[in-house]
């Protein structure tokens, strides 16, 4: 996990670094057109970055926040994965050692495995109760299970969640940048009574890119909450169903001479 971590500060460190070096090559060609004479700038038509500077101060919280989003995307891919939380070998040994009632090699396999799965196998799997044939204490791993869950998933949660911050802050940041538009295209209406028509366009416009930049950066982060928390939600049903299965294949085991003695009532013989 510390890795995982690492990666996505380093990714987006990386991707703020990208940024940085694309402004400055943009502020380097927007100067090699301005010098270029009018004629030059009425060809070559508004670049990106000459969006961005006419959204005003409101682009910086709002970048920021859209390398917050890229980082969390990537954070929460890398560590929302089947093999960190079912690996496939561990679920398979389980299930075969369950079978087999061989519980101390299914909680020494589940303890080697550093996923979620193992931690919650080596977690239940010991309040087994060989003194209860008929259920091997599922209650007792059922409650452990259901601890398990509410001191691990948290912190999984809370990764996610940063996602729903950034979705309802961003709208309200762009509505901030817009109505400082707003304010200074009116204050600059009554100052020069409509003879600036250029300082004027250039307000408004700040007003209706801070808007159309904070939505651009809440819609991706409202699918982004949705879809990892469903994926968590998902992986972690896979967890619990493979220990729930387990316990159902040894007490099926335990159980088998007793369910064979059992005679189907009202089924007579020939």
């Amino acid at each position: 996990m510390i890795r995982s971590k690492f990666t996505g500060v380093l990714f987006g460190v990386l991707l703020a670094t990208f940024l940085v070096t694309v402004q400055i090559y943009a502020q380097d060609a927007a100067g090699g057109a301005a010098a270029g004479g009018e004629e030059a700038a009425a060809e070559n038509p508004q670049t990106l970055w000459d969006l961005i500077k006419a959204g005003g101060w409101a682009m910086w919280p709002l970048g920021a926040m859209s390398v917050a989003l890229i980082t969390l995307a990537v954070y929460n891919s890398m560590q929302l994965t089947g093999k960190k939380f079912v690996p496939p070998m561990l679920k398979q040994a389980t299930l075969a050692n369950m079978a087999e009632v061989r519980v101390r090699s299914a909680i020494e396999d589940a303890a080697a495995s550093p996923s979620y799965l193992g931690r919650l196998l080596a977690t239940a799997l010991p309040h087994v109760d060989a003194t209860d044939p008929e259920k091997l204490g599922r209650d007792s791993v059922d409650d452990s299970m259901a601890d398990f869950a509410l001191k691990e998933n948290p912190s999984y949660m809370s990764w996610i969640g940063y996602f729903s911050v950034i979705a309802q802050a961003a709208p309200m940041v762009g509505l901030l940048g817009t109505v400082s538009g707003m304010i200074k295209a009116f204050q600059t209406l009554g100052l020069s009574g409509g003879a600036n028509p250029t300082k004027l366009a250039a307000n408004i416009s700040e007003a209706l890119v801070t808007t159309a930049a904070g939505l651009c950066v809440a819609i991706p982060c409202l699918f982004c909450f949705y879809f990892f928390k469903n994926k968590f939600n998902r992986l972690v049903s896979e967890a619990q169903e493979t220990l729930t299965h387990s316990m159902d294949a040894a007490v099926a085991t335990v159980n088998a001479d007793q369910q064979l003695a059992k005679v189907p009532e009202g089924i007579s013989e020939g």
